[in-house]
């Protein structure tokens, strides 16, 4: 039964296979039509002509003298003239164009006339079979062969010869009959051997749809193979391929985007309950009396301001990444990068304590920026650094150095390090290694990605250089501005 579905589904009249069959099928038939028409023409001239010449050879094997005055001849009806043929008819033609029957087939009517134009064509050649196919006055087809006779020199009379084309069609008959009936045989033969050949063919194809029958949204690693002997089929292989990577990539795009909105969902919600808790149970301590102690609840609302400033800084960073991602607005001019880190130096160093702060500027460092969001940037970046050093020997530096076509600021210093494994993900909201950003040092870890989206507004990339005990460099590439001579202006403290 799955047979026999199989094969109505691959000749359907819609199916590519009874398609092709059909069409080469009628190409073929029209091919052997042409050949039969032709051939029939061709036989047709040959056997009408091959006839003519018959009758002239039997006209010309006669004495000449047999073709004078048959009427008067004492040898009497006898003597005349006989052709092998008993339903051809013989008669002269006179000067006049008159025709004077001097043997009639059997069966056969009175032989057609020529005009007088087409008798004096005749006599003018002499040797080359020239015959006709007319109808006499009966509507009888007859073939009529003209031969002039001629002695020494001096033409003695036009021979006339009739016969009937019947015998001669019949042959043809049977002859297109024959072809007919082998073109049928061809045709048959033809399917016969077509159809293992057009099976053969199609393989490829069909391995393309059981191939597309496995591939669904959850199965989009299954791939054509490249090469399977056909261009056409290859070439849609390809395209094929293609389409799936770019589909495989986009879905894995979107289930990593999922991802990351699950991640993002669960780690704010994280972020915001924690100190939520903690808020909650500071007011039952004092809903329990401590509001009566003093100190307690001193203590108690101290704890619970800093908690509100921790949800408030959240929501801020949270407000300002949804800004960044929709629509970031950047209020960009050309501006000094060396000026805006000599206006942050004091409120930087007073950021890293004992820590030692030196900056290395160009002399040029001019870049399209927005003031404000790069000071966001420099002050992420060297918090982040303040984080990971140690408050007594720590070491941060902070850079600009202009490159061919851009400005580029780096923030170095000698911490423990960041993990190999960890670097991809430095960017990612709410991401923390063990060996950096935790909760212990505040933050929800949303500064660096608030700094690679200001960076990225800013038409720049960030990256990262980093390995364990050897600190960290966070480098940002801005377009530059206006160039102006590299120089090197140092500073310490």
């Amino acid at each position: 039964m799955n047979a026999l579905r199989r094969f109505k589904r691959a000749w359907l009249p819609n199916s590519m296979r009874f398609k092709l069959l059909s069409r080469s099928l009628a190409v073929l038939a029209a091919l052997l039509m042409l050949i039969g028409l032709s051939q029939y023409l061709v036989m047709q001239k040959f056997i009408y002509k091959n006839k003519a010449q018959s009758l002239q050879s039997q006209i010309l094997s006669f004495p000449r003298e047999a073709w004078q005055q048959p009427e008067s001849d004492p040898a009497g009806p006898g003597r005349r003239p006989m052709l092998f043929l008993p339903d051809a008819s013989i008669a002269l033609v006179d000067t006049n164009g008159e025709l004077q029957v001097i043997s009639s087939g059997q069966q056969l009517g009175e032989p057609p006339q020529l005009t007088p134009e087409a008798y004096k064509a005749a006599t003018e050649r002499k040797r080359e079979v020239h015959f006709q196919i007319l109808r006499n006055s009966r509507g009888e087809e007859q073939l009529v062969v003209l031969q002039p006779v001629d002695s020494r020199g001096r033409m003695m009379t036009l021979v006339q010869v009739s016969t009937s084309t019947g015998p001669l069609k019949d042959i043809l008959a049977r002859q297109l009959m024959t072809f007919v009936a082998l073109s049928v045989l061809a045709l048959l033969v033809g399917v016969l051997a077509f159809l293992p050949v057009l099976k053969r063919t199609l393989v490829p194809l069909s391995n393309m749809v059981r191939t597309v029958g496995r591939i669904d949204a959850g199965n989009l690693a299954v791939r054509f193979p490249p090469n399977q002997g056909q261009q056409e089929v290859d070439r849609l292989a390809s395209s094929f391929n293609g389409m799936l990577e770019r589909l495989e990539a986009s879905f894995e795009a979107e289930k990593e985007a999922k991802e990351q909105m699950r991640r993002f969902v669960a780690d704010a919600s994280h972020e915001l309950r924690t100190p939520l808790t903690s808020i909650h149970g500071f007011l039952e301590v004092l809903l329990r009396g401590a509001m009566h102690q003093p100190e307690q609840l001193r203590k108690s609302l101290m704890s619970m301001y800093g908690e509100s400033e921790r949800i408030n800084k959240l929501v801020h960073d949270l407000l300002l990444l949804a800004k960044l991602d929709r629509a970031p607005v950047m209020e960009l001019a050309d501006g000094d990068l060396n000026g805006v880190l000599r206006e942050m130096e004091p409120q930087l160093r007073l950021l890293a304590g004992r820590r030692h702060v030196a900056m290395e500027l160009a002399a040029e460092a001019r870049c399209s920026q927005d003031a404000d969001k790069m000071k966001q940037v420099v002050l992420n970046l060297f918090h982040n650094a303040v984080q990971h050093t140690d408050p007594d020997k720590g070491i941060i530096r902070i850079s600009t150095e202009r490159k061919a076509d851009s400005l580029e600021l780096a923030v170095r210093d000698n911490g423990q390090g960041i993990g190999k494994e960890h670097l991809p993900h430095l960017f990612d909201r709410f991401y923390r290694s063990e060996s950096s950003r935790t909760r212990k040092q505040g933050g929800a870890g949303l500064g660096l990605s608030i700094t690679k989206s200001i960076v990225e507004a800013h038409g720049g990339a960030i990256h990262v250089r980093s390995a364990p005990g050897q600190g960290s460099e966070f480098v940002v590439e801005l377009p530059e501005g206006e160039t102006g001579q590299a120089g090197m202006e140092q500073g310490d403290a």
